[in-house]
């Protein structure tokens, strides 16, 4: 292949003869020179984007975590909140069963000093620990979740002994027993006797308690007043209907201090010691009936009472 320069200058030619081998040869090279350029560039830029998806995944992995933090935060807050719930649910239990206790207390008529439920209870004893490979503690939740059950069952016992002693309670002052009187003494017994007005024999339906005037009668039992007026003989009187169908009846009274229908205690004062109807001093004229039949009150007088 013959090649003719041509010079502006000086007008002169000049040829020159390329083997076209050599210039296929020039031409391979350069091609692989380019190609080696563009793996050397390729090698400068490929460690490039690797470092670029690294970041991304980090970044993506702290959003995440930082999600399941804000997520696991929230879940813990509702777990206090249910637990703070469940402390004060406890805690009211409790005011309850202190409250019972010092009732049942009251009802039993046990001493206070002994049962006194605004004081910590006493425990103590040597430290033991557990083995810690042995022993995993409880979570709070299912602990108190023991505790409210332990409580349920507490308090189911002392309703039921609430309710027994309540009831028993209620038997004794439904229980006929004592006098009618805080003060005095029997001054006519109950039956055959020589009536003191006529001195003729007679029978006597209660007996008498001479009294001061104006002291208090008193129920010997608790029940519901069924009648309060005056009567022939009887002057003012007072009836009370009691449990098991007894009736006591209060009679001479100054003055009647309970109306009908009134619940009464047992030593409550229903009435002042007078001398109304037929009388010749101040005393109570006491009787106890039931069914109808008058019955010797000397049975029910002879019991020990809290009247006394």
């Amino acid at each position: 292949m013959h090649i003719i320069l041509l010079s502006r200058r000086h007008g002169a030619a000049r040829s020159l003869s390329l083997d076209l081998r050599w210039l296929l040869a020039a031409m391979l090279v350069l091609v692989a020179l380019a190609l080696g350029g563009g793996v050397a560039f390729g090698a400068w830029w490929a460690p490039q984007t690797p470092q670029l998806q690294n970041s991304d995944q980090v970044t993506q992995a702290l959003d995440q975590q930082r999600a399941e933090v804000g997520a696991v935060r929230l879940d813990a807050q509702r777990q206090l909140d249910a637990f703070a719930a469940h402390v004060a649910e406890l805690q009211a239990r409790l005011t309850r069963l202190d409250a019972l206790g010092e009732r049942l207390t009251e009802l039993a008529e046990l001493d206070s000093s002994e049962f006194d439920f605004s004081l910590d209870v006493g425990q103590g004893g040597p430290e033991e620990l557990f083995d810690s490979a042995a022993y995993e503690p409880p979570s709070f939740i299912s602990t108190l979740d023991e505790l409210a059950v332990r409580l349920d069952s507490r308090e189911q016992q002392l309703e039921v002994l609430e309710q027994l002693l309540a009831s028993r309670q209620l038997d004794e002052a439904e229980y006929l027993a004592g006098r009618p009187v805080r003060q005095g003494y029997m001054s006519s017994p109950f039956g055959r006797r020589t009536d003191p007005f006529t001195g003729r024999a007679s029978v006597h339906k209660g007996v008498d308690f001479a009294a001061k005037a104006g002291s208090d009668v008193v129920a010997v039992a608790a029940g519901v007043v069924t009648a309060s007026e005056r009567r022939s003989g009887y002057g003012n009187t007072v009836e009370i209907s009691h449990a098991d169908g007894y009736v006591t009846l209060y009679a001479h009274n100054q003055s009647n201090l309970v109306q009908v229908g009134d619940l009464v205690q047992r030593g409550q004062t229903i009435a002042k010691v007078g001398s109304t109807g037929r009388s010749s001093g101040y005393h109570v004229h006491f009787e106890v009936s039931k069914g109808g039949r008058l019955v010797n009150p000397a049975s029910f007088i002879a019991r020990v009472s809290d009247v006394e």
